[in-house]
């Protein structure tokens, strides 16, 4: 009995072109994925929302990756990989355009919509694109690809954050001063203007990505070529007896893990905004704080590269990772002002290594359930849905205190350490 392989000829074109195509398209990942951390405080303004509904901007984007996992691959089984990428491009594109008539009708739930649409988009584009990070080169080279397309991601999420704060915010105070000294039509007037601001940057975002789209369904992508799968009786078990994948303790383990790490990573920066305004910073200076935490990811990120596995084994860096998680977020809670910003921000450095660590103690010795594994992990992507939520009903609960909800984190991490210490040995075959 074999498993299902992936295989690829070596590609015919320039490598280095299609490097630098996979390279934008994480580029695009980080570009729209971290716009989330501006949206938030821009539509709970607009929009005149509470903390909880300002979190169904994250709720909205990544519940998508729950719905998608297995869907985007039977999509990339039907249409195959280059294809499929394009198709991801052409549905973020859709996602972006959806913001235009939201804006003109300043309707929340239609901003949902289109970012629910957005992240479909990225799910499929993720989960295309990813295997051509390990294909384009030498297996023993793939750890450094996969650093550029970390390094991508980060810094086209500074870019973007940076880019739409700009056109954002440029004069918030004013516009926040002027919108509470108003009442009934005229108040109304000035958030449909306010919200009107979306509609230009995400009109450029959607040709872009369209144009993006057709670029690479023309750039002739190595396809990669899936082997037949050998037929077995349903329900015959692998070579350690096991016949379904929920018999697996450690990888079910391992799913938990990714839903409470992607939660308290996406919590950490999309929160940051308005827990600075919560501190007394102006609005065009607290939504510029998450470009710091990509910084720290960014430095965490390239340090494990650096250490892991020569100096690290990538297990030991979980644990310090988690360990890290527990200090900063005592020190978030129980300092003030920038000084607990500044812990708040080094949590994404304590994130940042925290994917590389989970994902293959998660997945080791899985065999035949390798794909069926893989696809339960994406869908733990979903806990950058739910833990912000979960966040933002606890400030709403506890009058507007948008520091002492971040106690939730603590539990998260001391799970992520009981993980990274005993739990990935839970079933694990010897």
């Amino acid at each position: 009995m074999t498993d299902k392989t992936a295989t690829v000829a070596a590609p015919r074109g320039n490598t280095t072109q299609a490097m630098a195509i996979i390279a934008t398209l994480f580029f695009i990942f980080g570009f729209v994925t971290w716009l989330n951390s501006v949206l938030i405080p821009f539509l709970k303004q607009a929009c005149e929302l509470t903390d909880f509904a300002a979190y169904l901007v994250a709720f909205a984007f990544y519940i998508s990756y729950f719905v998608m996992a297995i869907p985007s691959s039977l999509i990339l089984k039907k249409i195959g990989f280059p294809k499929g990428m394009s198709l991801g491009l052409l549905t973020i594109a859709v996602g972006s355009v959806i913001f235009i008539p939201a804006a003109q009708m300043r309707s929340y739930p239609v901003f949902l919509f289109g970012l629910f649409v957005q992240g479909t988009g990225l799910a499929l584009l993720q989960t295309a694109s990813n295997p051509y990070v390990t294909i384009l080169g030498p297996i023993e080279s793939a750890a450094k690809r996969i650093s550029i397309m970390g390094i991508c991601n980060k810094v086209a999420g500074m870019i973007g954050i940076f880019v739409l704060v700009k056109l954002l915010f440029s004069d918030t105070q004013h516009i926040s001063d002027k919108i509470n000294s108003l009442t009934g039509a005229a108040r109304e007037a000035e958030l449909d203007l306010l919200a009107s601001r979306l509609i230009a940057p995400y009109a450029v975002m959607a040709v872009v990505l369209l144009l993006l789209a057709f670029f690479v369904r023309k750039a002739h992508l190595p396809e990669i070529n899936q082997e037949d799968e050998v037929a077995t009786e349903e329900g015959a078990a692998d070579q350690y007896g096991r016949t379904s994948v929920f018999q697996i303790p450690y990888l079910m383990l391992g799913v938990l893990c990714i839903f409470l790490y992607v939660g308290v990573e996406v919590l950490a920066i999309d929160s940051l905004a308005l827990y600075g305004e919560y501190t007394g910073l102006a609005k065009d200076v607290a939504s510029n704080l998450s470009i710091w935490c990509l910084i720290a990811f960014t430095v965490g990120y390239l340090i494990g590269v650096v250490a892991i596995p020569k100096y690290l084994p990538q297990k030991n860096a979980l644990i310090i990772c988690a360990i890290l998680g527990v200090v900063f977020t005592i020190g978030a809670l129980t300092t003030s002002g920038n000084i607990s910003i500044l812990f708040i921000i080094l949590l994404s450095f304590a994130h940042s290594l925290m994917w590389p660590g989970i994902w293959p103690l998660a997945i080791n010795k899985l065999g035949k359930f390798t794909k069926t594994g893989s696809a339960l992990l994406i869908m733990g992507i979903a806990g950058g849905a739910i833990l912000p939520l979960v966040y933002g009903a606890i400030v709403d609960s506890v009058g507007g205190n948008r520091q002492l909800p971040y106690l939730l984190m603590i539990p998260c991490y001391l799970y992520i350490l009981y993980f990274a210490a005993s739990g990935h040995k839970k079933g694990l075959p010897a």
